[in-house]
């Protein structure tokens, strides 16, 4: 569990994953040292798994998104995952309770790619239904 001195250099990160470490050692009123230190620590243990791009609102609102909710036998639920992981066209896939099993976020350039993509995932085999959201609009908290 991460101290409180290293949940702030988290904060701090999360805001800004380029900040250089002298820009974070001076947010934190702490020595360069401390932070490279702070962060090697912290990538050791897993807090920080690794770093990420984050694409920007103009470019994402080129694309249409959906979450696609998928019931599958449930003996096919790993084999659904891992194949739904392939496309190139799904960012991520959640295991979630209720009707159905897992939501499966996915990203076309067009309405066109998306029917085809919501088709293709519907013939995975172990998959029983599917339902679709498209995503019109997002408000993203930063």
């Amino acid at each position: 569990m991460p101290t409180e001195s290293e949940e702030r250099l988290i904060t701090v990160l999360r805001k800004d994953v380029r900040a250089t470490v002298s820009d974070i050692a001076r947010k934190l009123n702490i020595s360069r040292a401390t932070v490279q230190a702070r962060i090697a620590k912290l990538e050791k243990e897993g807090v920080i798994a690794g770093y990420t791009l984050v694409l920007g609102k103009d470019y994402l609102n080129q694309f249409v998104s959906a979450h696609v909710a998928i019931a599958v036998e449930q003996k096919s639920s790993m084999l659904v995952s891992a194949n739904l992981m392939k496309l190139e066209h799904v960012s991520a896939v959640h295991a979630i309770s209720g009707e159905f099993d897992m939501i499966a976020v996915i990203h076309a350039r067009n309405t066109e790619q998306l029917s085809y993509l919501i088709d293709f995932i519907g013939n995975i085999e172990g998959v029983v239904r599917t339902n679709t959201s498209v995503i019109l609009e997002t408000k993203e908290k930063r």
